[in-house]
């Protein structure tokens, strides 16, 4: 019997078309290049491979070729009668992601992963911070998030993908002094991991560690590949690093060489978010605007996310809209998120209109209403989606708004309520608060 890297059994007799499974699945959940290659030679040593063919559809799907998604998962579901109850759930639960169904998915997950906890595929679509339970628009989903992997923690033991998420979820539940030997231990096993890689610079970030963020990530994106999918996403992290401490050159070069639209190695959404996120973060701390990164960013989101869905990306696409001046496409979006809303398809409900209408105010300098905006749903925000240090793009707009408005004393008691998190906030007129 035919098992892949944590031991479950898979319903192939070629050994060929097996370990090109496992290698497509080491490449997909590491996030480097040629998973969905790899799942093609499984397919071709043997095409009734359902699993190859599911895993291809995910792959896919995390592309951005959703047409191509469907077709694969329709040959995995076709091959289906006659596996076993594992791989039955597992083809399943990718058959609800490929059709769009990130509740229905998120609804049975926690089913599969208690019959079958080292479904590693089936977790790594929640393990991270904008994953399913990360999407979700739930409150306390961070907590949430923890809480499953330290359940699953036994099953995985000592393994350095499991190690790089879990350390990562406790980071971004404060508990630091538990992430960073999990994290450290991860990096040690498999040294090339982007994902450990991305969470010691989480860890970093929320330690208020800029420095080390930096020489880390400088001797660590040599090793990976340029087209891997967390590639310009770590570059976007240490331009944050570099606008820390001050280099604004250096911070904006990697924006332009690394992680603009056209240069970015990741998936559509990353392409909008990480250039949105930096400009807007760039000009928070007091640099000019570049108008043109901005009508590219902004361009490319209207195209490939003509109408709002994901919470995450339609914060920073309503932020490229309110930068563009683009009023017919903001209200536009807010009317889809209303709709979605309605129809119980948007969990976030009205959290990215008001940050967005927040966004807007900022905008055309009326800081009062940004702050009456953001104030009420600043402990909300989690909803939205993303990491804390995603968030903070947020977080840094209220604390500019009360710099602006001369309300210097709720700038104060903002920054003595905050979590560590960024050593030097990058953020203009902060002087004058201390």
């Amino acid at each position: 019997m035919l098992t892949d890297r944590y031991g479950l059994r898979l319903s192939t007799a070629s050994p060929a078309a097996r370990d090109a499974y496992v290698e497509g699945c080491e490449a997909k959940l590491t996030m480097y290049p040629g998973a969905i290659a790899a799942f093609d030679r499984a397919i071709a040593a043997d095409p009734g491979f359902a699993l190859a063919h599911a895993a291809r559809a995910h792959a896919l799907l995390e592309s951005g070729d959703a047409v191509a998604a469907r077709a694969s998962m329709a040959a995995a579901n076709s091959l289906a009668a006659g596996l076993s109850a594992r791989e039955v759930s597992h083809i399943a639960f990718f058959d609800l992601l490929s059709a769009g169904d990130a509740e229905a998915a998120l609804s049975v997950l926690p089913a599969h992963l208690n019959a079958w906890p080292r479904d590693a595929l089936v977790l790594g679509t929640t393990a991270f911070t904008n994953g399913l339970i990360g999407g979700s628009g739930r409150a306390g989903q961070k907590r949430a998030l923890l809480e499953l992997l330290d359940r699953l923690a036994p099953s995985y033991g000592d393994d350095w993908w499991f190690m790089a998420h879990h350390g990562m979820a406790l980071s971004e539940n404060g508990q630091r002094d538990a992430a960073r030997p999990k994290i450290e231990r991860s990096l040690a096993q498999s040294p090339k991991n982007p994902w450990a890689a991305h969470a010691l610079a989480h860890l970093c970030y929320e330690e208020g560690d800029a420095n080390t963020a930096r020489a880390f990530l400088a001797s660590w994106l040599p090793t990976y590949r340029r087209d891997g999918s967390l590639y310009s996403h770590l570059n976007w992290h240490l331009a944050l690093g570099h606008l820390e401490i001050g280099d604004a050159e250096a911070a904006y070069r990697l924006l332009r060489e690394a992680f603009s639209p056209d240069a970015h190695s990741g998936p559509p959404r990353g392409k909008v978010t990480d250039p949105v996120s930096f400009l807007w973060r760039w000009e928070l701390a007091g640099h000019p605007r570049d108008a043109n990164a901005w009508r590219t960013v902004q361009e490319f989101a209207n195209s490939a996310f003509p109408r709002a869905g994901v919470a995450f990306s339609d914060m920073h696409i309503a932020l490229a809209q309110v930068v563009a001046g683009n009023e017919a496409g903001l209200e536009t979006r807010r009317h889809q998120i209303d709709e979605l809303a309605r129809r119980g398809r948007y969990p976030s409900g009205p959290l990215v209109p008001a940050v967005s209408h927040a966004f807007a105010a900022f905008e055309r300098q009326d800081f009062c209403a940004a702050i009456d905006a953001l104030k009420p749903i600043t402990g909300e925000l989690e909803r939205i989606g993303g990491s804390r240090a995603q968030l903070d793009l947020v977080e840094f707009t209220l604390l500019r708004a009360y710099i602006g408005a001369g309300r210097l004393d709720n700038a104060r008691r903002m920054l003595s309520t905050r979590r560590r998190g960024s050593s030097r906030l990058p953020v203009a007129g902060l002087a004058a608060v201390h």
